[in-house]
């Protein structure tokens, strides 16, 4: 397992594009992942329908732990509203991928520990959603100057911190 416990929160996209992004963050040694419904969000997942998205999403993650021979399993978190990021606790260093920012991922200490990366759905976070992150203690960080996909944001953001904390 990687030195790094990576809960990752991710903004809930399109069709596959979600299935993606769980398998392959899986395969990159994340620890959790959370589903996350948004403004932009143009996916919609009411009582029944989240439920069985989310044990889908788990068995991509069951997939991806034989594929990649991971022994611990993490798990998927039933999505919750972006309202929902108040009360959920949140350990260690809090990232959210924000192409605005000045500051970048390799000028963050992540110490080895806990990381928290929040990702936004395709489209991005709104305004009022990015401040309301940062009262959440979530900081902006950009991965460089080109705006990408939201599965390519997570995967990327990981991959780097995976590599900065000697795991890649």
């Amino acid at each position: 397992e990687s030195p790094l416990s990576i809960t990752l929160i991710q903004g809930v996209s399109r069709g596959e594009r979600m299935d993606y992004t769980v398998q392959k963050a899986v395969e990159l040694g994340v620890t959790k992942i959370i589903p996350l419904l948004s403004e932009r969000c143009t996916v919609k997942l009411p009582g029944e329908r989240a439920a069985k998205r989310r044990d889908h999403w788990q068995k991509v993650v069951m997939s991806a732990c034989e594929q990649c021979g991971r022994n611990r399993v993490p798990g998927v978190e039933k999505p919750i509203p972006f309202a929902e990021l108040a009360d959920y606790n949140a350990h260690g260093v809090r990232l959210m991928l924000d192409h605005r920012q000045a500051l970048r991922l390799n000028d963050v200490a992540l110490d080895g520990g806990a990381v928290t990366l929040l990702v936004g759905p395709e489209g991005g976070f709104s305004a009022h959603e990015l401040e309301q992150a940062r009262q959440f203690g979530f900081q902006g960080i950009r991965l460089g100057p080109r705006v990408l996909r939201t599965e390519t944001a997570a995967l990327t953001a990981i991959s780097v911190m995976q590599a900065l904390a000697g795991d890649i």
